[in-house]
């Protein structure tokens, strides 16, 4: 029997968060299932390290991308089946997905971000005139639109999309663990995020150096040696991300933070922070927006905060209550277990594509 051949599409290489965990991790486990897969990211390490240290990117070296995308989609119609990350290319037409479609393979398409909003919400008149219903277009036309949570899987169906299947971004259990006898000398409040998404800790600031007027605490965040930080007064730890040790950093943690403001791009982030911290055994503290909702189950597994005040409060709680902190975190890692594990996302996966890769070929 020949053997399906997939193509993927992730916007960046294994270092990238959202091709990572959208893509990266679950090759294995296509091959596993006798597929042979091919992966193409859009940019580059080159351009994905100018991002992380606060550098411009290189115009030539973006059009390179450019063209080597081109390129792998020349040759596209040797594949079953063709899975494309986001979109087939930033901020141009949806000609490429038309010309995909056209061939009679057609494509899946997979977001974890509201990405539609880079082009219905852009500043540039002629970016929304022009390009406002892009990702609509994109969605309509794919033969699935895989969604991380209901607010992207809302907008794939008011766009008319044919086959829309939540999947939310997921962890390897095997990989996380609970550690409990950490031995810290402080309680350490954690967080973890790339380069882009520091701007969130800005509300943390007042909030935190509140706290370390009354309580004995660090802060410990988990990004890029290169990030630029708020200005903490409080006692905090930078540790360097590393995607091998990434699980055993977040076990150093005593209790997880996510907070988000309330807008549209937030709300089409899927929460995987705080599955993170949960898979560690982590309590949580989240703003109420977007999937948040879905995973902090107030009171049970974490607490859902708005305010400044609310903040205070629930991290007040967790820094005095260890035992809390234990409840909490063992209620957790038990949804992690049940929901959000990269074996149960497989087999969704797996049952959602079977028939189109029976098709191919």
């Amino acid at each position: 029997m020949k053997k399906k051949k997939i193509l993927f599409l992730p916007k960046y290489p294994r270092q990238g968060a959202s091709s990572r965990l959208r893509t990266f991790q679950y090759l294995e486990l296509w091959k596993q299932q006798g597929v042979e897969v091919s992966v193409s990211s859009f940019f580059n390490q080159k351009y994905l390290s100018q991002i992380y240290q606060n550098q411009k990117p290189q115009f030539i070296n973006v059009l390179k991308c450019y063209l080597k995308r081109c390129w792998v989609l020349i040759y596209s119609w040797r594949y079953d089946l063709i899975w494309i990350e986001k979109e087939a290319f930033p901020f141009l037409p949806s000609y490429a997905e038309w010309l995909i479609e056209k061939l009679g393979k057609g494509y899946i398409v997979d977001y974890d971000d509201a990405v539609f909003h880079n082009y219905d919400q852009n500043p540039n008149w002629l970016v929304r005139t022009w390009m406002g219903n892009k990702i609509d277009w994109v969605m309509r036309h794919s033969r699935i639109v895989f969604v991380g949570n209901s607010y992207l899987g809302k907008r794939a169906q008011l766009a008319g999309a044919f086959d829309v299947q939540i999947l939310p971004t997921v962890v390897d259990t095997t990989v996380y663990s609970v550690l409990r006898n950490k031995n810290n000398y402080k309680i350490k409040l954690g967080w973890i995020g790339s380069p882009t998404t520091t701007k969130y800790l800005n509300f943390l600031t007042p909030i935190l150096e509140e706290l370390s007027k009354t309580l004995d605490f660090e802060l410990l965040i988990i990004n890029s040696p290169h990030v630029q930080l708020p200005d903490f007064t409080c006692e905090y730890s930078l540790i360097p991300w590393k995607e091998e040790e990434e699980a055993f950093q977040i076990s150093q943690m005593d209790i997880g933070m996510m907070p988000l403001p309330d807008s549209d791009w937030e709300k089409g982030k899927c929460a995987y922070k705080l599955i993170q911290y949960m898979a560690c055994g982590l309590p949580v503290v989240a703003s109420p927006v977007g999937m948040n909702t879905d995973v902090v189950r107030h009171g049970e597994n974490g607490f859902l905060a708005s305010s400044e005040l609310e903040w205070l409060e629930a991290l007040r709680l967790l820094i005095s209550d260890s035992s809390l902190r234990v409840k909490m975190g063992d209620a957790g890692r038990k949804l992690v277990e049940n929901e959000y594990s990269l074996e149960k996302n497989f087999e969704k996966i797996k049952r959602a594509v079977e028939g189109i890769i029976e098709e191919g070929g």
